[in-house]
């Protein structure tokens, strides 16, 4: 069960990379990520070079479930209308629930839609991230800013 449910999460992760950086400059304003509670479209710009001492602080992150609830969308650390959004450069990080984290919500895990609730869950030993992105997930760094759903 454990494997088919990683399986699975394996290729959503897949067919959710392929969403956020197909049609490459074109604007998809269907539900692709969450950031600050809401939902973002994406608009698919470029794959970028890892940032470098002068440009560090110009890149967010963007936290790509390894094994999520359904309908669990990448969370970005800020997004527009927020200070801190960098406009869609993004430095991925994948997320995987921990044991504890399963056993807590009883095997049925809450849907994540900002940072701070990463930030909680991951204070509590109930998440674990990693810098980079899960197998045919998102580039390491790319460009992709976030729309609003229509």
């Amino acid at each position: 069960m454990q494997y088919h449910r990683r399986l699975f999460m394996g290729l959503a992760t897949a067919l959710l990379a392929s969403a956020l950086l197909a049609n490459s400059g074109k604007p998809n304003f269907a539900p692709s990520v969450f950031g600050d509670g809401k939902v973002w479209g994406t608009k698919s710009a470029a794959v970028l070079q890892a940032p470098n001492e002068y440009n560090a602080q110009s890149y967010d992150k963007l936290f790509v479930f390894v094994n999520g609830a359904t309908g669990q969308l990448p969370v970005a650390e800020a997004a527009p209308g927020n200070p801190s959004y960098n406009g869609g450069r993004w430095f991925t990080h994948m997320v995987m629930w921990t044991e504890a984290g399963s056993t807590f919500f009883g095997g049925t895990l809450p849907v994540l839609m900002s940072y701070e609730e990463i930030k909680q869950n991951e204070a509590l030993g109930y998440l674990t991230i990693a810098a980079g992105s899960p197998a045919g997930g998102p580039p390491n760094y790319f460009e992709c800013p976030l729309l609003p759903v229509k």
